[in-house]
């Protein structure tokens, strides 16, 4: 399944976030089902920024019931500008962690108490290190986790890999896997029959905590940028940035 442009905005191509009518009918979910108190919480984000896109409102969330929480960053999306002279990968090593640690900031995230976990895996190619992935977030993992993670089928390689590789490391643990889609969200309407909406939680989100999500997100300045002098457009398209003003985040649960 192939995306829609992310180039377009409200008035371009009907996409699933924008007009899919199931989305009216999923059910909203008390962050007490998701989370039991006291249950620790683990975001696996694939590339530095999916954590936020991903699941930023229930993130800011958490924080503030004081669950503990551990962020799990496979890879440091240095990958992000293939052929940008102005964004080579050995300046976004750099560059996209710290603009994750801003974007946790805005959050509202406690820093000095998330426990943070880098992988070091190779962006753009996780789906060649499945296993070896799995077994390094089983390491991190507890039975009883609440983890969090990218959709396995969200049309991302990397996102599907790392859905996977979570899969088989919460089984292998006994931790609960919750799905999140990104990317999908963006596919074109006619696609919106083979998302799994029967498993699909909507957590309504405020005012105040979307826009802090947006503020957020806006932290990586690397990624509202592309390279023109190559033909990249950016990453973070002002599509992707309406969508996120949505005031609910879904989970497949």
């Amino acid at each position: 399944m192939k995306p829609a442009s992310l180039s377009e905005g409200r008035r371009g191509p009907a996409q699933i976030w924008n007009s899919a009518p199931q989305l009216a009918q999923v059910p909203a979910i008390a962050l007490t089902r998701l989370v039991p108190p006291g249950a620790r919480v683990v975001v696996i984000a694939p590339h530095p920024g999916d954590e936020v896109l991903a699941c930023g409102g229930l993130l800011q969330l958490l924080s503030t019931r004081e669950h503990p929480l551990q962020l799990i960053s496979i890879t440091d999306g240095s990958a992000s500008h293939p052929g940008s002279h102005v964004w080579p990968a050995s300046r976004l090593s750099v560059v996209r962690p710290q603009e994750s640690a801003e974007a946790l900031r805005r959050l509202g995230m406690p820093l000095h108490s998330l426990k943070w976990i880098r992988g070091g895996f190779r962006d753009d190619a996780l789906a060649a290190h499945e296993q070896p992935m799995s077994q390094f977030i089983a390491r991190y993992l507890q039975p009883g986790d609440r983890v969090f993670t990218t959709w396995c089928h969200d049309g991302n390689d990397d996102h599907d890999a790392v859905g996977r590789a979570s899969a088989k490391a919460c089984s292998l643990v006994g931790a609960r896997l919750y799905e999140l889609p990104v990317w999908a969200w963006h596919w074109p309407a006619r696609e919106a029959s083979v998302m799994p909406w029967q498993r699909a939680r909507k957590i309504r989100l405020d005012t105040w905590s979307v826009a802090r999500k947006l503020h957020a997100t806006h932290a990586y300045a690397s990624q509202l940028v592309g390279d023109p002098q190559i033909g990249l457009p950016p990453k973070l398209a002002q599509v992707l940035l309406e969508r996120i003003r949505e005031p609910y985040e879904i989970v497949f649960a």
